[in-house]
């Protein structure tokens, strides 16, 4: 039997597929980013992210399967995200593979999207050792997990208000840096003194758990009253205050679970001072840091395809009728 499976990822505004065999051996990944249809409104308009991926999808797979040189019949599966997502987005990538599986005969399996993302170190580094604690930090996710198992997973703490990249898109929209947040404030903050202003660390007293709308908030009103301030020292103390937490409450979840290591991911892991950071403590610590590479943190389906394998494995096939589900969490079974 084949052990290649196509992905497919569809879940916000990337349309991707990818084939990925063993579970972790991609042998093609495709990623077409709907970016530059976005930015003039400065984030995500649903409507538009499904009709892009309604014209995307199919050539998008083409590419993914002539890359990788294989016979679709031959496929193990089609993996598809279900969920978590925006439902216009996950209903065109959900019904493309449930069409493929029917026209080539081969197994439907459904993936959590946050599931997906846990698997992206797998993708680089197969004898990931369990359990590790997961990073999961995105546009709109940010928690901390430990994976105990494959198919096994708690979450340790989650944010209560916006995610980790969401809080990077606002910042950025407020000092008209543009769309998306993320990349720009990296790239500024690379020339800007982080120790510039104090901006704080959201809740000290809970140790799992992350906020980052009173952060927003106090970058526009320090702003407004210190216009002089250059925007390359807001940038980089702001991104200095997200960091601080994500990293100090992910490692003392690794310390106290005796987790062997530290993965990181989601597309705020692509991050350069977070990624420097979680080396360092790891380093300090004596435990592994796994950072899977940038192409890998942001939203792409050689890691739907990675999670698709283990789920086939474990669950086998996921019946045609399951809906796609724009609140799936990690705890649900899809």
């Amino acid at each position: 039997m084949s052990d290649r499976i196509l992905g497919i990822e569809t879940s916000c505004d990337e349309t991707a597929a990818a084939v990925v065999a063993d579970g972790h051996d991609v042998m093609s990944s495709v990623v077409s980013s709907q970016v530059d249809l976005h930015a003039t409104f400065g984030g995500v308009v649903p409507e538009i992210a499904s009709r892009a991926h309604v014209e995307l999808l199919n050539p998008v797979i083409g590419r993914a399967l002539l890359e990788a040189t294989v016979d679709p019949h031959g496929l193990a599966a089609v993996a598809a995200t279900v969920g978590p997502g925006l439902i216009g987005s996950l209903l065109v990538g959900v019904s493309a593979a449930k069409a493929l599986c029917l026209a080539w005969e081969v197994p439907f399996v459904g993936v959590n999207h946050l599931e997906a993302h846990l698997y992206a170190a797998f993708l680089e580094e197969p004898d990931l050792e369990l359990p590790v604690v997961v990073l999961l930090a995105s546009g709109a996710h940010t928690m901390v997990v430990l994976m105990e198992a494959h198919g096994r997973y708690r979450v340790l703490g989650s944010t209560i208000d916006d995610a980790a990249g969401e809080a990077f898109d606002k910042v950025a929209r407020f000092l008209g840096l543009g769309y998306p947040g993320g990349p720009v404030i990296d790239r500024l903050a690379k020339d800007g003194d982080p120790s510039a202003v104090r901006f704080p660390r959201g809740l000290p007293e809970r140790p799992y758990d992350f906020s980052f709308s009173g952060l927003k908030t106090s970058v526009v009103t320090h702003v407004r009253k210190h216009p002089e301030l250059a925007v390359a020292d807001v940038a980089a103390s702001f991104q200095e205050a997200v960091v601080d937490v994500l990293v100090a409450k992910a490692r003392r979840a690794a310390a106290e679970t005796g987790a062997k290591g530290m993965v990181l991911g989601g597309g705020v892991a692509a991050n350069s001072r977070l990624r420097e950071r979680a080396l360092e403590v790891c380093a300090a610590d004596g435990m592994r840091a796994f950072l899977p590479s940038r192409s890998m943190c942001t939203d792409n389906a050689a890691m739907v395809a990675a999670a698709g394998w283990w789920r086939l494995k474990a669950d086998g096939p996921t019946p045609l009728d399951a809906a796609a589900e724009p609140s799936l969490n990690l705890a649900t079974t899809v």
